[in-house]
C-alpha cells in the first residue's frame, strides 16, 4: 500500500513555459476528464505547449491543452482533444487566484501533467511574462554554468 501512495509519473511538462515566465507561485489542480482522456493521458499522448487557465464565475478552466483521441476507442465515444476542461481547486485558492491575476496582471500557466496515486494532476504556475533581455540574461546564467561545471570537472 505504501508503495502506491509514494507512486508519481510525470506524463507531460512544459519547458518552454519556465522560459517564457517568471514562476511566482505553483498550485497542484485536479482536472475533470472523460474516460479516453484519462486512457490517452496515461499513454502519454499530451501536449500542455499552448496551454493556459482562467478563472471565470469562480471556477479554474484549463485551456487549449492538446490530448489527442484515444486510438483503441470508436470515434462516437472520444472526445475532442483542445477542450476547455474544469480543473479542481478549493475555494480558498481560486479566491487567492483571482486576486493575484486581476490586481496584478499574472498569468496562469500549467507546468507540467503528472499521475499521482492514480489520479490525473497539473501543476498550474502564476507566472510573469519575461521581456527580451531577461530571457537573454538566462541564458547567459545557464552557459556561465556550464563553462564553470565543465571547467570544474577538468580540474
Amino acid at each position: 500500500m505504501s508503495e502506491k501512495s509514494d507512486s508519481y509519473k510525470v506524463v507531460s511538462d512544459n519547458r518552454q513555459a519556465r522560459y517564457l515566465y517568471e514562476i511566482l507561485e505553483t498550485y497542484e489542480a485536479g482536472v475533470q476528464l472523460t474516460g479516453t482522456e484519462v486512457k490517452s493521458i496515461r499513454a502519454g499522448k499530451v501536449n500542455l505547449q499552448d496551454g493556459y487557465a482562467l478563472i471565470r464565475d469562480n471556477e479554474a478552466w484549463l485551456l487549449n491543452v492538446h490530448i489527442s483521441p484515444y486510438t483503441a476507442s470508436g470515434q462516437y465515444f472520444n472526445h475532442e482533444p483542445r477542450r476547455t476542461r474544469k480543473l479542481l481547486l478549493h475555494r480558498q485558492e481560486i479566491r487567492k487566484l483571482i486576486g493575484k491575476v486581476e490586481q496584478q496582471g499574472l498569468t496562469l500557466v500549467p507546468l507540467k501533467m503528472y499521475l499521482k496515486r492514480g489520479l490525473v494532476k497539473v501543476s498550474i504556475a502564476l507566472g510573469k511574462g519575461k521581456k527580451l533581455h531577461d530571457k537573454r540574461e538566462d541564458l547567459k546564467r545557464r552557459q556561465d554554468q556550464r563553462d564553470i561545471q565543465r571547467a570544474m570537472k577538468n580540474y
